[in-house]
């Protein structure tokens, strides 16, 4: 009898069990892939994940990078430089996530990878599950299983509250510069954006569209393939990864009996950026602290979780929601008023580090496109 289950050993699942294994609670991670596994991702992360964990980061990091460059339809280049303290984070995934899972075992959790969740029992105290390996029993479970997983809907979740995007990436293996930028291209694709994020052995270039209905209206390979050819990769050499992503779109209830969830399965990812390891670090992190109080005998320990996350993640989004609103549907205007400002990449970048809210961002903008409108 395990005092938690978690099914998913991405970041929010493999955080969750490092936290609850350090608190010593009996865990069990569960995930269906044989790990380290490949997760198409372009893998940007927030330097702000160091402050949630006791251990150094750096052996998963790949490079960290501290120039940005933007443009918009391939011209109008805009270039900025962050301090060294906020040098963004570039991984890749089977690397970073393992290495979350490797410490979470150090402190205790055993890991079951290669192993099917195939169905659930509610037995009233706890919970069994059962997988590929046969059943086993936990007090609580975490439904860490990312956005398309069975969990969701095998705890009562159908309907989840997200607002459906898509993405498109391919990762070519190629020599990288000494000195690696960030690329970001606004202009290219409606409602959304293009990137070029560089790891030490290659580069994630993708596009994804993060407004609902649109990704059905375009077609994604194009663009990534042109996108692609001015870095001088012929993407139809690479193979390509599309996925649905569940962007937060409002508040939801996200616990049940003995059970939360976390991550992807959570529709946490930022409707603005698509964000989306910072915040699913963010909800594994408040699940182990509710699962934990549970434990110790509190009744409102779960949903004091849902709570957490409307409140402290949820009003965020929400204003994240109305910024992406408001530059994907005028992004000319967007990038002239907003991201060629000098101060505009780092201000995003404190926004990325949880050091200036979205509502301040959003206010600004707001003001500076109605400007901008009127004019």
């Amino acid at each position: 009898m395990y005092d938690c289950i978690i099914v998913g050993a991405g970041p929010a699942g493999a955080t969750a069990a490092y936290h609850l294994s350090k608190a010593g609670h009996q865990v069990l991670l569960l995930d269906a892939a044989k790990l380290p596994r490949y997760k198409p991702c372009g893998g940007g992360v927030s330097p702000q994940v160091a402050e949630w964990f006791d251990f150094d980061f750096s052996p998963a990091i790949s490079v960290k990078v501290r120039k940005v460059r933007y443009t918009f339809n391939f011209s109008d280049p805009v270039e900025a430089e962050l301090p060294a303290e906020k040098a963004l984070w570039m991984v890749r995934r089977d690397e970073f996530d393992h290495f979350i899972v490797q410490q979470a075992q150090k402190q205790g959790a055993t890991l079951w990878d290669g192993t099917k969740a195939q169905g659930i029992e509610n037995l009233v105290d706890h919970w069994q599950v059962s997988t590929s390996q046969g059943p086993v029993q936990g007090r609580f479970l975490i439904a860490a299983d990312g956005a398309r997983g069975a969990m969701a809907k095998w705890l009562g979740f159908p309907n989840r509250n997200y607002q459906l995007a898509a993405a498109l990436e391919a990762e070519p293996r190629l020599e990288v510069p000494q000195d690696p930028v960030v690329h970001f291209d606004l202009g290219l694709l409606q409602q959304g954006y293009l990137w070029n994020f560089p790891k030490a052995d290659g580069y994630s270039i993708g596009g994804g569209v993060f407004r609902s209905g649109a990704q059905r209206k375009q077609d994604l390979r194009t663009p990534v393939a042109d996108y692609a050819a001015a870095f001088d990769v012929d993407a139809r050499a690479v193979q390509h990864f599309g996925h649905p992503i569940f962007l937060w779109d409002g508040p939801q209830t996200l616990h049940t009996h003995r059970a939360v969830l976390a991550g992807e399965a959570a529709c946490v990812v930022d409707p603005f950026t698509a964000e989306g390891i910072r915040p699913s670090i963010f909800s594994g992190m408040k699940a182990a602290e509710a699962i934990a109080q549970a434990i110790q005998g509190r009744d409102t320990a779960l949903a004091d979780y849902t709570q957490t996350m409307n409140k402290e993640w949820g009003e965020e989004m929400r204003w994240a929601k109305r910024l992406a609103r408001l530059v994907y549907q005028a992004p000319n205007l967007a990038y002239r008023a907003g991201v060629k400002r000098p101060s505009s990449t780092l201000t995003m970048v404190k926004v990325f580090c949880g050091e200036v809210s979205y509502s301040e961002v959003a206010n600004r903008a707001i003001h500076r496109l109605s400007a901008g409108l009127l004019s």
